[in-house]
């Protein structure tokens, strides 16, 4: 059975596609160093569609208002801008009410896209473009540790880590971020209270990177202006070992913090990118392996959600479990010491 990997890695090459939502330009070329803040693509588009019924304000035909109206596909049109005119005794027309495109014209009707807004979308990490994707972003190639969690909101920046954490069981609270962390990237453990995201944005910081929090602060982390990545989950929950060590170690470089939405079917997870120089590129992981005897996974439900271990049976074919179900399942012994009997659907492999 194929399993997902969950990446908590020291060194690894790191490809990562970087797309605007909706066409736009391309800045950069191919084999171009990126820095973070670079600009790579950008792109305007509309935020509001405005239908202008010609044939039904004129009281005529869908012909007839063909032919009255002024402005054709494609046309960028002024506020006031003439639409359509009937002439007679007493002419009548319509305008743009405000500045935008034309869309779409034709059964009578002019469909205009108006309210334009910018896109400027970032490199995000530092590497090297290996891909222009025309109209849309490119492929990022860089080298360095990589540690994916289990939530994000949405958003993404990079800075200097700050490790506020201890011990993997630790509170991050709002009276230990102070004026010296301003535009730091914050590592810390477990976050209960909704002050220590508004501490965290009053400063402001880069980013969050935490254990875990509980779910009544899904809505206020949704609204922050900067990224909180969760590695491990809602509730109480300590830091994963793996992550603890990995990002300790790394206290006080420069990270990126990609806290995108993670999405299981095009296997996008929330993730901290460490750049590192490297002499010999490494290799690029694999987003899913064969589970197999000695791996070590992570548990993805409760009651051991969050926990590490490794794999020390596979039982061929259904095995009973506890609840009285038959599924494919494993042994696994966690790392405090105790031996579970999981299915392989609560599994992830951690590599």
């Amino acid at each position: 059975m194929l399993a997902p990997v969950l990446h908590i890695l020291p060194l690894t090459t790191i490809v990562r596609e970087r797309t605007l939502p909706v066409a736009g330009k391309v800045n950069v070329h191919v084999d171009q160093k990126v820095n973070p803040t670079d600009v790579i693509a950008e792109a305007v588009f509309a935020r509001e569609h405005v239908l202008l019924d010609v044939a039904r304000t004129f009281g005529v035909s869908t012909a007839a208002a063909d032919r009255m109206i002024k402005v054709n596909q494609g046309d960028r049109v002024t506020q006031g801008a003439l639409i359509a005119e009937a002439s007679g005794i007493f002419p009548r027309s319509i305008k743009a009410p405000r500045p935008g495109r034309v869309m779409v014209v034709g059964s009578g009707q002019v469909l205009m896209e108006v309210g334009d807004a910018r896109i400027e979308l970032r490199a995000g990490l530092p590497g090297t473009v290996t891909q222009v994707i025309p109209e849309r972003g490119v492929v990022i190639r860089t080298a360095g540790a990589l540690i994916q969690g289990t939530w994000g909101n949405g958003r993404i920046d990079n800075g200097l880590m700050t490790g506020l954490i201890e011990k993997p069981d630790d509170v991050l609270t709002a009276d230990r971020l102070d004026i010296s962390l301003r535009g730091s990237v914050i590592l810390g453990g477990h976050v209960r209270d909704v002050d220590t995201l508004r501490a965290a944005a009053e400063l402001p910081v880069r980013g969050l990177i935490i254990s875990s929090m509980l779910s009544s602060l899904i809505q206020p982390a949704m609204q922050a202006r900067f990224p909180i990545l969760v590695l491990d989950g809602f509730g109480a929950m300590p830091m994963n070992s793996a992550a603890f060590k990995l990002l300790t170690t790394n206290n006080k470089r420069e990270v990126t913090v990609n806290a995108e939405h993670f999405d299981r079917y095009n296997g996008n997870r929330p993730e901290v990118i460490i750049p590192l120089p490297v002499t010999n590129e490494p290799e690029e992981p694999n987003d899913y392996e064969m589970f197999s005897v000695g791996q070590q996974i992570r548990m993805r439900r409760s009651p051991h959600a969050g926990m590490l271990g490794s794999i020390t049976n596979l039982p061929a074919g259904l095995t009973k479990l506890p609840s009285g179900l038959r599924a494919p399942a494993a042994e696994v012994k966690l790392e405090n010491g105790s031996t579970v009997l999981v299915p392989l659907v609560n599994l992830e492999v951690v590599g």
